[in-house]
């Protein structure tokens, strides 16, 4: 019978160092206090007899848990199949890892769900959240917000927008707190939509997302900015709704090929939205981009890449975004701050001087109409020229 390798302990670690149990507490929780040669030589110490902290009496000591829960307000149908995730997801593990957090990964597909991972924030699990693909009238802002958990959000919050929110909701719409990480949604959908226009496309439509997401609706605000220009581009016709899935697009491919068989471009609000209408245009014998010019969003690699005609886009640093919801909260954590101050915390390195984005915004958020709105860092968007437009 193999005996048990006894593990070493704090006062192992004390006697090694030649230091009080309670010194080598505050360095190895990261306590201030002790000066740094004692600091060292407790840090020597642990390294030599390969101490490894006891998490659950860290924690009673701490208050932390170094665990972040990572909230998608979507089925997991939906998550394991789109690409945006895994690289939302990948930026997140990245920071966390770096900063030896755990990540805790919980999906919601209905009522249930929320009220599951209501139950689980609240219970002190984790130190913080990060949430995101919020659907307008998704309960999770509330619900978060009465679990008192400090939270970033991916996309530009639009609970409230209406002026509709009840309850928790609308205590969660008025927090000056809510922090979150998004991209130049509108004026990425403009540059591509002014591509087009600049190609001489004048019968321009709109493939939709997800119209109770903010993502979707900034960019068809985005496309409506342009085509209020040009004349007869406001024509309803030519905007049908989608989902952000192949399926999605090929469906509203269908139905706009049947209302404005003269369409001469297509601007897509996602790639995969993008790869549906192009299968339907290649079945419908039409050519990309003689006949009928199309543009996607997101630049996920290596979908626009082995699109077929490769695929003109709207690039958004996906990866970024995760890392930057991560970091943010950390920092926030890290700190003591209130939320509304973690985005001040971010390294010179991680924002921008000056305005860099499609849409004259920086990564702040400011623009030349006024400050960033509360809490939000925007990312900048660049167009991808490609074969498709």
């Amino acid at each position: 019978m193999t005996e048990a390798v006894s593990r070493p302990t704090l006062e192992a670690v004390a006697a090694r160092a030649g230091v009080s149990r309670a010194t080598v507490s505050r360095v190895v929780n990261g306590g201030d206090g002790v000066r740094e040669p004692l600091a060292e030589r407790v840090r020597q110490a642990v390294a030599e007899l390969g101490y490894v902290p006891n998490q659950a009496a860290r924690s009673l000591v701490t208050k932390r848990h170094d665990a972040v829960a990572v909230v998608i307000a979507e089925p997991e149908t939906r998550v394991f199949a789109d690409p945006f995730f895994a690289l939302q997801l990948r930026g997140i593990s990245k920071e966390l890892t770096a900063h030896d957090n755990q990540l805790v990964l919980l999906l919601t597909e209905g009522r249930d769900d929320h009220a599951r991972v209501a139950r689980y924030l609240s219970g002190g699990h984790v130190d913080g959240a990060l949430v995101f693909s919020l659907h307008l009238d998704d309960p999770l802002p509330g619900l978060i917000h009465d679990a008192g958990v400090p939270t970033v959000f991916g996309g530009r919050p639009g609970w409230g927008d209406d002026g509709g929110a009840t309850g928790p909701a609308r205590s969660a719409a008025k927090d000056p707190g809510v922090v979150y990480v998004d991209c130049d949604n509108r004026g990425g959908a403009r540059a591509a939509v002014r591509h087009l226009v600049d190609l001489g496309r004048r019968r321009i439509a709109h493939l939709t997302g997800v119209l109770d997401q903010t993502s979707a609706v900034d960019r068809l605000d985005g496309y409506r900015d342009v085509m209020d220009e040009v004349p007869g581009g406001n024509d309803p016709r030519l905007v049908v709704e989608s989902d952000f899935t192949p399926a999605g697009g090929e469906r509203a491919m269908r139905e706009l090929l049947d209302r404005c068989p003269d369409v001469d471009a297509v601007f897509a609000a996602n790639d995969l939205t993008a790869l549906g209408a192009l299968r339907v245009l290649r079945a419908s014998g039409r050519r990309v981009p003689e006949d009928v010019a199309v543009i996607g969003f997101d630049d996920m690699l290596p979908v626009a890449e082995e699109a077929d005609p490769p695929l003109t886009t709207v690039r958004q640093d996906i990866e970024e975004m995760g890392r930057l919801m991560a970091r943010l909260l950390l920092h926030g954590l890290s700190d003591g701050r209130d939320r509304t101050d973690a985005r001040d915390r971010l390294d010179a390195r991680d924002r921008k001087d000056g305005r860099d984005g499609a849409d004259g915004r920086d990564r702040t958020g400011a623009t030349a109409d006024g400050p960033p709105p509360a809490g939000g860092v925007i990312l900048p968007t660049t167009l991808i020229r490609r074969a498709s437009a």
